[in-house]
């Protein structure tokens, strides 16, 4: 049976791709940050799942998991690991608190380098292993490749991921690794409660703190109609098992309008009517 690691499974896209794994025959390592999770998901999932407990930023938590994972792995290499673990903080980039734009750079760029450090020996650098090197998918998002008001700190660790998935796909070539991303747009997951509740009123005294509202209110009704997590899965499925993968997959509902158009458009154009929607302009 082949193995894949999959961070941030308790709910959403990672459930969602923990499910299509399973359903296809692989074993899953997944991560959790508590134990409450890790024995809710073993239910669920059954013994083909089996809980990692740690924070993607805690290195010393991190490299025990990998030496949990090789424990079991009896001498074959990882057939992938799938970087997913993140977070979104909202906020104007012009008010948010350096701290918080840290943690999210912290959490969804340099907790990404952490697990795939650990893991990297596993999927084929540790020459040692018998089996074929394995794929690196790392989990980016439609804001990868454009801008977004009031999510600037997540387009920019996203932005930021991609880039460093670029380099990463060159230098893992010496090893036969290959690094493949995915870009969702809207997922319908639980992220979308944590939306609605997020509290802007530490922005009351700024000028966006109206169009953030609205914003904030596009978004989650936006989000709650948009692909199942499974779909996400179904899609990481194919990008560990085809022969010749993508570098990037957009995994976007209504792909035309809310994909294709707007890439090909000019950014300013763009720009504009996103102004004008939040009343920047008139």
């Amino acid at each position: 049976m082949q193995s894949v690691v999959v961070t941030g499974v308790s709910t959403g896209i990672g459930w969602g791709i923990t499910k299509i794994l399973i359903q296809n025959g692989y074993r899953v390592f997944g991560s959790v940050r508590k134990t409450q999770d890790a024995e809710r998901l073993q239910s669920e999932f059954g013994e083909t799942f089996v809980p990692l407990i740690f924070d993607v930023t805690d290195e010393e938590m991190v490299h025990a998991a990998a030496r949990q994972v090789r424990d079991q792995l009896n001498g074959e290499t990882l057939f992938g690991l799938v970087n997913n673990a993140g977070v979104a903080v909202p906020a104007p980039l012009a008010h948010m608190p350096i701290d918080e734009f840290r943690t999210q750079m912290e959490i969804n760029l340099t907790g990404q380098l952490i697990v795939t450090q650990a893991f990297l020996p596993l999927l084929g650098m540790d020459r040692s292993l018998k089996g074929k090197p394995g794929r690196l998918i790392n989990m980016s998002s439609t804001s990868g490749k454009r801008g977004a008001p009031f999510v600037g700190a997540y387009v920019t660790s996203k932005h930021a991921l991609e880039g460093m998935s670029e380099t990463l796909r060159i230098e893992l070539m010496l090893y036969g690794i290959d690094v493949i991303i995915i870009g969702p747009g809207a997922v319908a997951t639980p992220i979308w409660d944590k939306g609605e509740q997020a509290d802007l009123t530490k922005y009351q005294h700024t000028e966006y703190v109206e169009a953030a509202r609205k914003f904030q209110k596009y978004m989650v009704e936006d989000g709650r109609k948009g692909l199942p997590s499974e779909k996400i899965g179904e899609v990481v499925l194919h990008a560990l098992t085809t022969s010749k993968p993508r570098v990037r997959y957009p995994v976007v509902p209504n792909m035309l309008k809310n994909w294709i158009i707007p890439m090909l458009l000019p950014k300013r154009y763009v720009d504009r009517l996103i102004a004008k929607g939040l009343g920047f302009r008139k």
